[in-house]
């Protein structure tokens, strides 16, 4: 199979149809061998049932049905483990994804050994104050942590190779940064495309401003996952030593000036009444406590388990 569309959404019964038949023209128009895979991330409107209709009358039509909300990239990681395709595209199904767009990123992957391709929507007909302005001020942030030179970490248009899908693991939000974890993961071969952005047709968006602090906050968890994520003990036990030794540095001083004005019978305050004994001591239990938190944490990930994530409680053309 050439191709797996994956499509998560939230109560998008209005657009699904429309968007289902811009994308059986396109792959019609190309010949592509295709499954359509739609993740609905528990839609109270009736985004099921027009699923559900449309994977009787097209058996490439796949579909997975969360009892609840998860989020976007629970939704994704279900797709992608249910993905066949040789290329992966991922879409919004709000139709502000250009179905379009796909021949080309297909030719990327496919012709041009990409391993993944991250859209880009320069020309945005977003809000500018509520969307449009913090977009391009987290864009900035992840591109200076992550060090990708990409302009739309959030564009959910993308493709993949299926090397790609299989390999990652797209967990709690980190959607927004799966160039990120695919460049982690060993996969350097990430270009990025210019794709048209259409205006949302129907309904609102699901993303409040909150998502751009949620996703500052992500992004410092992925960098410190992919700097000490195998090893935290590398930070907190670095940490812990150093905070120690300074800490052991300044009691060391104290006692040594305290047994100077004891020889030479100096006057001098009690240990307790001097400041630096009580940072000395701070320190010192600080990096202890510093070490301890990486020595755990190195052996809470040496015994962790997978879990279930979410509770998928329907399936269609599996």
């Amino acid at each position: 199979m050439q191709l797996s569309i994956v499509i998560p959404l939230l109560n998008e019964e209005k657009s699904l149809p429309e968007l289902y038949n811009w994308i059986i023209e396109v792959m019609q128009a190309n010949n592509y061998s295709y499954e359509i895979i739609f993740i609905d991330d528990g839609s109270s409107d009736h985004s099921w049932k027009i699923i559900k209709q449309l994977s009787e009358t097209n058996t490439s039509v796949k579909a997975i049905h969360f009892q609840k909300n998860y989020g976007k990239s629970q939704a994704l990681h279900a797709g992608f483990l249910m993905a066949q395709g040789e290329v992966v595209i991922t879409m919004d199904a709000d139709l502000q994804d250009n179905p379009e767009e796909i021949p080309d990123l297909f030719n990327l992957i496919k012709k041009e050994n990409y391993d993944l391709v991250s859209g880009w929507k320069r020309k945005r007909y977003d809000n500018v104050i509520t969307k449009n302005l913090p977009s391009k001020l987290f864009n900035l942030a992840a591109r200076k942590v992550s060090g990708l030179p990409l302009h739309d970490f959030n564009c959910g248009l993308k493709a993949y190779s299926q090397e790609v899908i299989k390999q990652i693991d797209v967990y709690g939000e980190m959607h927004r940064y799966i160039p990120l974890l695919a460049k982690n993961a060993g996969f350097h071969h990430i270009a990025e495309k210019e794709v048209k952005h259409q205006a949302r047709k129907y309904g609102e968006t699901k993303f409040g401003s909150e998502r751009f602090l949620h996703g500052l906050l992500d992004l410092i968890t992925i960098w410190f996952i992919s700097r000490f994520g195998k090893n935290p003990m590398h930070l907190f036990g670095g940490l812990g030593i150093l905070m120690f030794f300074v800490g052991f540095i300044a009691a060391l001083y104290i006692g040594v000036s305290k047994l100077y004005h004891l020889y030479h019978h100096i006057p001098d305050i009690l240990v307790t009444q001097n400041p630096w004994f009580y940072i000395a001591l701070t320190v010192m239990v600080m990096g202890t406590l510093l070490f301890l938190a990486g020595f755990i944490a190195e052996l809470i990930l040496r015994s962790q388990h997978k879990t279930e994530r979410y509770k998928v409680s329907k399936t269609l053309n599996q």
